[in-house]
């Protein structure tokens, strides 16, 4: 990783963090209204699902098919998370699968951590953001090996290219909603840019980081896998279905990552997909049957 690359990811990673402390102090004592908290929860499921339904289901593991126009809006709207362009995304997550917990894995917990207490909070801090701003001796995978699709898929290509683009409209888009919503005021503006842009920023990095560190730590597993992926409950909403962890690394290609009734409510990914689904926005949707599940299901765990 170069001396630039890392100094990028710092900056991503500690500026909505600044600006979310910078925020308690402004608003110390003070309500925040509903109109910053609908622009907070507008922007944070547009681009979280750009992330968990275009970026990860659909770019990464192929898990259902759509049109060119929604593959470009889904691109866009996890560009606008702020974790990247998605060819490098991709190229990332694919690595991780290809040698989950295992040396060569970017982001595992438990590749080279050491021993005791220390060792495990230093390989959660690797895996949660470590990763991406230090020396990382199992490496930043390679786009033409990973992701040689999405490098020859023009659109996409595109869309990775004008990746600042996204993430200036990002910030633009709460700061205008804000000052129309709030009749043309400047200070509902900068709220708006501080909820909707940086603290928003700011939690949904952490929900996918947690997905890295927290899901292949704790939790639950009913599965036959080799790595240490588990199924979080309490991060299932606010990771928008991400944090059925286990169940994802049990079966990658599958567009639904709660696979028990109880889990698939817990799925919002998977609600918005099967939503699409009904209305012919995505097509040839994989899913995971009942007897493949008992399968491949750990002795002992129904």
């Amino acid at each position: 990783m170069t001396r630039a690359h890392r100094i990028s990811n710092l900056v991503a990673v500690a500026l909505p963090f600044v600006v979310f402390l910078g925020s308690i102090v402004l608003l110390w004592n003070k309500a925040v209204d509903w109109t910053d908290l609908a622009i907070f929860a507008l922007m944070y499921a547009i681009t979280g699902f750009g992330i968990t339904i275009g970026y990860h289901r659909l770019f990464t593991h192929r898990a259902f098919e759509t049109s060119t126009p929604v593959r470009v809006l889904l691109a866009i709207c996890g560009s606008m998370a702020v974790e990247g362009d998605v060819i490098t995304w991709v190229s990332d997550h694919r690595k991780h699968h290809a040698f989950a917990d295992e040396d060569g894995d970017p982001h595992s917990p438990h590749v080279d951590r050491g021993p005791g207490l220390k060792g495990a909070l230093h390989g959660l801090w690797h895996a949660h953001v470590g990763w991406m701003l230090g020396d990382n001796t199992h490496g930043r995978a390679s786009a033409r090996r990973y992701a040689p699709d999405l490098i020859d898929d023009k659109p996409i290509r595109w869309v990775s290219r004008t990746f600042l683009f996204w993430v200036a409209l990002t910030l633009f888009i709460p700061f205008a909603l804000g000052f129309v919503l709030s009749g043309f005021s400047l200070v509902g503006g900068l709220l708006g840019l501080v909820w909707g842009g940086f603290v928003r920023i700011f939690l949904l990095h952490h929900m996918t980081w947690s997905i890295n560190s927290v899901c292949h730590f704790f939790g639950a597993r009913r599965f036959d896998t080799e790595d240490e992926s588990r199924n979080v409950f309490w991060l299932a909403l606010p990771s928008l279905g991400e944090a059925w962890h286990h169940n994802h690394h049990a079966f990658p290609t599958s567009a639904f990552h709660g696979l028990r009734p109880l889990e698939k409510l817990a799925d919002p990914s998977g609600l918005v997909i099967t939503g699409m689904e009904k209305t012919g926005l995505v097509w040839n949707v994989v899913r995971v049957s009942p007897d493949r599940q008992a399968r491949k299901a750990l002795v002992g765990v129904a």
